[in-house]
């Protein structure tokens, strides 16, 4: 969650001039972290966040392009909650804010997406959007497999409002339901780093993008690592083989096998597990690899050969699955 601060904190720093702009994040932010209540026959506006920044530029907010006043209560974490949450409250005049950022419509009744002019508005305002829906309800996850930025919705209506308005910024976001809960989530690296860059978080994306670059590289060579352990596991195995072939092709032979490829075999035996490369160095006189193993490959013909004239089994029978097992 650390990440997810980040994110919101530097949000909550971030200095927005346009009035519809501003406007379309607080509309957005009492959608998806505020709720409407009715006390002593009044309406009353709470909307609860989980950072005092993101409650301060909410409250300033209000009062500064709405002229509406609100007061901020800390509720202490408990239970499963482990960290204050801050609740910004408006009480006189919330019937007229609820109206102004779109929670009501003009008979007075409860709007369940966005107000249409902030779904029909501009890129700024759909930027405006992701913001407040983040700042209210949002979450970053580490960079890696299972990477997300997510926001949890008041339901499906602003689901599709705040898939809308990502559309409207050339990214991919899709709405899903989770144990009754709405949420729109985005798990591609590349459009998780756009969105936070329209957002305005560029000191969080370049955290994020060197911790995405430092599991991308940790992450191949850990691929590499392991291609190579494979491929030096499967040289042992096939030097293994190999060796137990020519210990048996010497047995077939006998006496009648010419010194330079009797020599070759007594090398490949004497040193089961090392490759054609290092079994040419430890040769007197010092031999490539080719040339080591085209004698072999000559002795394993000849052994095979006369094992078929005389009925007996060939050189593949001393080995065993175990040492061709990967």
């Amino acid at each position: 969650m650390a990440l997810t601060s980040s994110v919101k904190e530097e949000l909550s720093r971030l200095d927005i001039k346009k009035s519809s702009v501003r406007k379309a994040e607080v509309s957005t932010m009492l959608r998806f972290a505020g709720g409407l209540h009715i006390i002593s026959g009044r309406i009353v506006i709470e909307a609860e966040v989980d950072l005092a920044s993101t409650a301060r530029r909410l409250r300033a907010a209000i009062a500064e392009v709405y002229g509406h006043q609100s007061e901020i209560i800390v509720v202490s974490g408990g239970g499963l909650r482990r960290g204050s949450r801050y609740v910004v409250r408006v009480v006189r005049d919330g019937e007229s804010l609820a109206r102004q950022t779109g929670l009501l419509d003009g008979r007075g009744r409860p709007v369940r997406g966005l107000p249409s002019a902030v779904v029909n508005g501009s890129a700024a305002d759909a930027e405006a959007v992701w913001r407040g829906a983040f700042l209210a309800h949002g979450s970053l996850t580490e960079p890696g497999r299972s990477s997300s930025m997510e926001v949890t919705c008041p339901g499906p209506e602003s689901a599709l409002a705040l898939v809308g308005a990502a559309r409207r910024l050339g990214i991919q976001a899709k709405a899903r339901e989770v144990r009754g809960v709405d949420r729109v989530v985005i798990r591609d690296g590349d459009t998780i780093a756009a969105l936070l860059t329209r957002m305005g978080a560029h000191d969080a994306l370049m955290v994020w993008e060197e911790r995405r670059m430092r599991k991308e590289v940790r992450a191949t060579a850990n691929r590499l690592a392991n291609f190579d352990d494979a491929n030096l596991r499967r040289s042992a195995q096939a030097a293994v083989a190999a060796g137990a072939r020519v210990d048996r092709a010497l047995e077939i032979l006998g006496d009648d096998v010419p010194d330079h490829l009797k020599y070759a075999g007594e090398l490949r035996v004497a040193h089961k597990q090392a490759s054609l490369d290092e079994l040419g160095r430890l040769a007197d006189p010092v031999m490539t690899k080719d040339a080591i193993a085209g004698r072999i490959r000559r002795l394993l013909a000849m052994a095979d050969k006369r094992a078929i004239d005389l009925g007996i089994p060939g050189t593949d029978a001393n080995v065993t699955p175990e040492m061709l097992d990967e």
